[in-house]
């Protein structure tokens, strides 16, 4: 089998800075390619049982649509994933504002948080895998949150193409933190998500207002569209009558997932049934946000020509729950500066194993 490979070219410029494209090649016929800017997932290459390749991660056409107005295609996500009630969160006695640009609320570490950074990158091969480093100093006050973050981010791909990102993050300060990242999955590449299969392994979600904001405490989903603890069809499930998928337009909750702790454990098993694609998503983190693109409208341009419409993918984020800073009851997402925050999220693909 031919050994992993990692390639550099350029993508463009954001200002006065290079951006690169990096491409991580598993020799097995997985590629993933990676933005500098952003930290983007830019392409996500993954053969189907009959070996025919396609690319399983939504892409926008080029450098000015990513650096332009978009719900965050592909990109590594801080300092806070997911919303921050109206945008304030008070830490050790003190209060802290950022800035709120979602019906009130702060989203995703703000208009200028780590998606619109262009990342320092460092790519290897080895024997055993591609991996690319990616580096970026957040400094005190960034976005108003608090003390200077250090954060790496390393995705690397193996023979069996495994995609993993690794996190890690230090801080001299007290501050919160909660990283992810924003892939938008078609595994059929073509069309839309609502043949898809989804099996979330959790028993219980958080319901969220008309602004996205959890309501409360966990609600189990037993009896509710949110059951998803066997393999059902999106498109049948965010079809059916509630008020929480009415408010949404479709999925955009938080599943609390099964045995909490720190070790990996699988979150998601996504199937396109006559694609002959599977995806497992496995995470240490003890959330996952699930986004059905229930806001895509067809105006932004895709790779290779076509448009986004609605429900043309759906986002599988592993992160800490919504709303943490102000939620004692949540696991909690401070880090202080004795401290280092780490996760790890893997996309598998046994069909591929199947296939070999």
């Amino acid at each position: 089998m031919p050994r992993p490979t990692v390639n550099r070219k350029p993508f463009g410029a954001h200002g006065n800075t290079d951006v690169d494209v990096w491409t991580l090649d598993s020799g097995s016929g997985v590629r993933a390619e990676i933005l500098t800017y952003g930290g983007i997932l830019h392409r996500l290459t993954v053969p189907d049982t009959g070996g025919a390749p396609a690319s399983v991660v939504r892409s926008l056409a080029g450098l000015a649509d990513y650096t332009g107005d978009n719900p965050f295609f592909g990109a590594l996500i801080g300092r806070f994933a997911n919303r921050i009630a109206h945008g304030r969160f008070t830490l050790d006695g003190t209060d802290h504002q950022v800035p709120a640009t979602d019906r009130g609320h702060a989203l995703h570490g703000g208009p200028e948080g780590f998606h619109t950074r262009v990342w320092q990158a460092e790519g290897e091969a080895t024997d055993t895998a591609a991996t690319l480093r990616l580096t970026l100093r957040s400094p005190d006050g960034d976005m108003g949150f608090p003390g200077t973050l250090d954060v790496t981010v390393t995705y690397s791909l193996g023979p069996e193409g495994t995609l993993a990102l690794d996190y890690t993050a230090t801080t001299d300060r007290p501050t919160v933190v909660n990283l992810t990242n924003h892939a938008y999955f078609d595994l059929a590449a073509k069309g839309d998500i609502l043949g898809h299969t989804l099996q979330v392994d959790a028993d219980s979600y958080l319901p969220v207002d008309a602004d996205g904001i959890p309501e409360g405490p966990a609600a189990p989903v037993h009896a509710t569209p949110f059951d998803l603890t066997t393999p059902r069809t999106v498109g049948d499930r965010i079809a059916l009558p509630g008020e929480q998928l009415r408010r949404a337009g479709g999925f955009d909750h938080c599943w609390i997932l099964r045995s909490p702790g720190t070790g990996l454990r699988r979150a998601a098993r996504l199937t396109a049934p006559g694609a002959g694609r599977i995806m497992e998503v496995w995470t240490t983190e003890p959330g996952i946000q699930v986004y059905t693109a229930n806001q895509l409208d067809g105006t932004l341009t895709a790779l290779g020509g076509g448009r986004h419409e609605r429900h043309s993918a759906v986002c599988l984020e592993t992160q800490h729950l919504p709303d943490s800073p102000n939620r004692p009851d949540h696991p909690g997402t401070v880090l202080r500066p004795d401290q280092v925050f780490r996760s790890r999220t893997e996309f598998r693909f046994p069909h591929l194993a199947a296939s070999a």
